[in-house]
């Protein structure tokens, strides 16, 4: 039984980590795409303080869930 429940886990944790991969690269094509929105980005730590939001959600979320009742 918890072989199963590491599993789940560990593809939550792969596509939390391709959703933030995809987010950053989206954000730099966009960056690049639109100067003033690169200037913004480049300017302020807007990526990170996004980042680390996301991040204490997610915590949130895991730290929050109920285990099953057996």
């Amino acid at each position: 039984m918890a072989e199963q429940r590491r599993a789940v886990g560990w593809r939550e944790v792969l596509t939390v980590a391709a959703i933030a991969v995809a987010a950053v690269l989206a954000t730099q094509v966009v960056a690049t795409i639109v100067p003033p929105i690169g200037d913004v980005v480049r300017g302020t730590p807007v990526v990170v303080i996004a980042m680390v939001a996301v991040t204490g959600w997610v915590l949130w979320r895991i730290a929050a869930r109920r285990p099953p009742e057996a």
